[in-house]
């Protein structure tokens, strides 16, 4: 039987084997900040680049990702970078079922799992809201706009349990209909330029709130 190699780094692990290695050789290390997540903070360096401008923010978002696989991939992406904060966006590839179905509660524990796995190595976390939408054009009818909501409600509650600063994104983008407003993004599920622009200053207030708390 012949195996791919996609099925044999399942978790991307190589995609930013060479970039940590360099970084893991840079100093000062102090202040980093890393954003772990999939396609939609990937695309936060495409389609508003000036904003990874600040040589602090380090962007490790791999499109289509679900949070087992970010779990996976937690240790080298972010743990061994040795980052002050690490901002967790993640969640909507799960209820998409990208890589297969998953329940809430499944979605919660790998969260919160690289949530534990950075407070014990001293790393400060912003826990973010996943953004609204109301339709995958990849996996038209699934129907996810309670479900993201279901999530963020179960997000706010354990960051406000557990002390971490809940970064809202949700409330700033949806639209009427629970989706993302049609101003924010391309797709329906993904932020443009116009998007990201919103997400920035909240993202830039979570931050400074965790690292003076």
């Amino acid at each position: 039987m012949t195996v791919s190699m996609a099925a044999q780094d399942w978790a991307n692990l190589d995609r930013y084997r060479e970039a940590n290695e360099a970084l893991q050789k840079e100093l000062p290390k102090e202040g980093r900040i890393v954003f772990m997540g999939n396609s939609i903070t990937e695309g936060w360096s495409d389609h508003h680049p000036e904003f990874f401008n600040n040589p602090a923010y380090i962007n490790r978002g791999i499109s289509g990702q679900t949070t087992p696989q970010m779990l996976l991939r937690f240790k080298q992406d972010v743990i061994d970078l040795q980052p002050q904060v690490v901002i967790i966006l993640a969640g909507i590839n799960d209820i998409a079922g990208n890589t297969g179905p998953a329940t809430q509660k499944m979605i919660e524990d790998n969260i919160f799992s690289m949530v534990e796995l950075a407070k014990v190595h001293g790393i400060q976390v912003v826990l973010a809201s996943v953004l609204p939408a109301s339709e995958f054009p990849w996996a038209p009818g699934l129907e996810p706009a309670q479900k993201v909501i279901a999530l963020n409600t179960s997000l706010r509650s354990y960051a406000e349990a557990n002390d971490l600063v809940y970064l809202d994104y949700f409330t700033a983008m949806v639209d009427a209909k629970n989706g993302l407003k049609k101003q924010y993004t391309y797709d329906g599920v993904h932020p443009n330029e116009s998007g990201y622009k919103i997400m920035a200053p909240l993202a830039i207030a979570a931050i400074n709130k965790t690292v003076n708390q």
